[in-house]
């Protein structure tokens, strides 16, 4: 009997261009995701007060805990982009930062959709404190929806790939 012996792969093999593709495509979602969370921090962390009139502005949040949330956000969400980005951070994982991302995310659209529904103009303070044009605050706030609903399908999209990878596919997958 012939002993199976196994074909070398080429410069070309399709599986290997596939991971390379997988891995270049997966790295790029972590390094959007995790840097626009960690560019969107810098700020807030910088100016608490003017992060938390933007909070307190939104008209959702209890008084009393805007303050906490001004402070505790920013720190937050560039811990959660570094553990993405980095693959890890002391005990928290890739999958940890990106499962926080992704809430953050559903949240944000939650708390935007919201104040669109019932008409509220704000500012959300996501990259900076200038609220710009009051007539140009809806049409910014679409656009944040828009940008963030993406984002979070991005989320999705990469969440759904470290559970494949990991060996926790969806049942109805197998």
């Amino acid at each position: 009997m012939k002993a199976d012996i196994e074909k070398p792969r080429g410069l070309f093999d399709r599986q290997q261009m596939n991971t390379g593709r997988d891995f270049l495509l997966d790295w790029l979602l972590r390094l959007v995701l995790g840097g626009t969370f960690i560019y969107a921090s810098l700020h807030k962390m910088a100016f608490p007060a003017d992060f938390a009139r933007i909070l307190y502005g939104y008209g959702i949040f209890p008084g009393s805990l805007i303050n906490l949330l001004a402070l505790w956000v920013p720190f937050i969400e560039i811990l959660s982009g570094i553990c993405l980005i980095s693959g890890g951070f002391g005990m928290l994982s890739k999958e940890a930062g990106l499962a926080v991302i992704n809430l953050m995310l559903l949240s944000f659209v939650l708390i935007i959709g919201f104040n669109l529904f019932r008409g509220h103009e704000f500012d959300c303070g996501c990259f900076s404190f200038d609220a710009g044009p009051a007539d140009g605050l809806k049409q910014a706030a679409v656009r944040l929806m828009i940008r963030d609903v993406l984002l979070l399908g991005a989320g999705f999209f990469l969440w759904r790939r470290f559970r494949q990878k990991s060996g926790h596919a969806d049942q109805s997958e197998a």
